[in-house]
């Protein structure tokens, strides 16, 4: 089973996968970018805003997520691997593209390899930018919160989009991030129990 797991900055990402990761204690942990040794380097380029050109960007993303998809997914296919991100942020991050060809290249990037789940923690603009008041920002999150409300949305639509396209259906699962902690893990454990 490959799950990825999405979600905007703040939305509660990496608590989650604290929690999965003692409940299974067995599976790949990996994240987009960031996965591959590529992929560190690429991480770093995008988080200090090195990559100027906003397409550039994107296909510093699809480099990332080809070669995750050739390491990390197809090497351990008969394995439980969750991701922190994947080809979800890539396509909604890649808003300089219409969402029909970044859909396109991020499935020409995982060459074979889609999630059989997905999970979208999301954040209401209120939510959003109380959580983003409280911490540093990278350069992602100095976009503000409409750039990032558009971006879960944009996530939200290319699912629908591929889902609707019936090459292939991912099993989807939206969760409201203002829940306490404890109540999301249920909802994803129940989620990712369910064949």
């Amino acid at each position: 089973m490959y799950v990825i797991i999405e979600g905007i900055d703040t939305a509660g990402k990496s608590t989650q996968l604290d929690i999965l990761q003692q409940k299974y204690p067995e599976a790949i942990f990996t994240k987009e970018p960031g996965g591959t040794d590529i992929g560190i380097k690429i991480r770093e380029m995008v988080l200090n805003g090195e990559a100027k050109s906003k397409v550039a960007e994107m296909f510093l993303f699809l480099a990332d997520r080809a070669e995750h998809s050739y390491e990390i997914v197809k090497k351990h296919k008969d394995e439980i691997v969750i991701s922190d991100r994947g080809f979800l942020s890539g396509i909604a991050y890649a808003k300089t593209a219409p969402l029909e060809i970044a859909i396109s290249l991020n499935i020409m990037a995982l060459n074979g390899a889609m999630p059989s789940k997905i999970i979208i923690l999301e954040l209401t603009k209120e939510e959003l930018e109380y959580r983003l008041s409280q911490k540093q920002a990278d350069s992602i999150e100095k976009r503000g919160s409409a750039y990032l409300l558009e971006i879960q949305q944009r996530m939200i639509d290319a699912i629908e989009m591929i889902n609707s396209m019936g090459q292939v259906r991912i099993d989807l699962l939206r969760v409201d991030a203002r829940q306490p902690i404890d109540t999301i893990a249920t909802q994803i454990e129940n989620f990712l129990e369910k064949s």
